[in-house]
């Protein structure tokens, strides 16, 4: 198939990318960095340079490339502004859905998140609705998860991924990350709200498996949904960090999310089914 990859240079697009190489697919990256056409090319895949907020030319491009399928991974983490990254998943998923449409693309896998659901108190399942009522700051995530899903829902064909908390090369938890950082200043407490975790490999992993899923949206998380005052401890330990500070409080929505579809109905199997040897082997790398 014509595969075309936006964020394609993100943490999980340029460990995406080869694997769609391996499979025989004929794959082009999109990146808004002119630095990074040339790490696409050496991944195995063309390159195209668009900026995702530029309506005309994510149309142009798409009315050029015409792929079968569109991966939809853009996000903008590289800060913690959740405006900026909702701004991504509003206006930059409405700008590539419009231009699949347009272009006659029928199928789009798209990324989302396990930890948009309404607050409860077991792991959620996908038919749990999502944090509709959420009040500011989440709102915003929210918002813009809730924008994206319904956009790309608009497809024909169409597979929400809805991940985990990302770990691994290059994430805010790996050697140098924004939150490894954090823990290593005790800038973080470990707290009774629940997370679910993704190795970034098991994340690109899903996306290429996603090729052949039915329609909807399905978590993509590890089998141990975990409290922080068991998580974080081990991470701290990991990475040589002093023990963070125990705070009896959680946060709205966390929850954590259960595999339990993408395991038993389509026959996902994470490579790192615990963030315990996840981290371990993460962090050793």
């Amino acid at each position: 198939m014509k595969i075309l990859v936006t964020g394609a240079t993100g943490v999980i697009g340029r460990l995406l990318l080869p694997l769609l190489v391996k499979e025989g697919h004929e794959v082009i990256g999109m990146t808004h960095n002119p630095l990074l056409t040339s790490q696409i090319r050496t991944l195995g895949a063309s390159a195209v340079l668009v900026d995702a907020l530029d309506r005309d030319a994510v149309a142009a491009s798409l009315r050029e490339a015409r792929p079968e399928v569109v991966i939809h991974q853009l996000t903008s983490l590289s800060t913690l502004n959740v405006a900026d990254n909702a701004k991504i998943r509003t206006v930059g998923t409405r700008n590539l859905v419009d231009a699949a449409q347009a272009a006659g693309v029928r199928r789009m896998i798209a990324q989302s998140i396990s930890w948009a659901y309404e607050p409860g108190s077991e792991p959620a399942r996908e038919e749990a609705s999502l944090d509709t009522e959420a009040p500011l700051p989440r709102k915003t995530t929210i918002d813009g998860v809730i924008a994206l899903e319904r956009a790309v829902a608009e497809l024909p064909e169409h597979v929400i991924l809805r991940y985990g908390q990302l770990y691994g090369q290059g994430t805010w938890y790996d050697h140098n990350g924004l939150f490894e950082g954090k823990v290593r200043q005790q800038q973080v407490p470990a707290t009774e709200g629940v997370s679910s975790f993704l190795h970034v490999h098991d994340a690109a992993q899903a996306a290429l498996k996603a090729l052949h899923w039915p329609n909807g949206s399905v978590n993509i998380v590890d089998d141990e949904p975990a409290q922080g005052k068991v998580w974080l401890p081990f991470y701290a330990s990991v990475i040589g960090a002093p023990a963070p500070k125990i705070e009896d409080v959680s946060n709205r929505g966390e929850r954590g999310a259960s595999n339990a579809k993408a395991r038993n109905t389509y026959g996902w199997e994470p490579a790192y089914p615990s963030w315990r040897e996840g981290f371990k082997g993460s962090l050793s790398e």
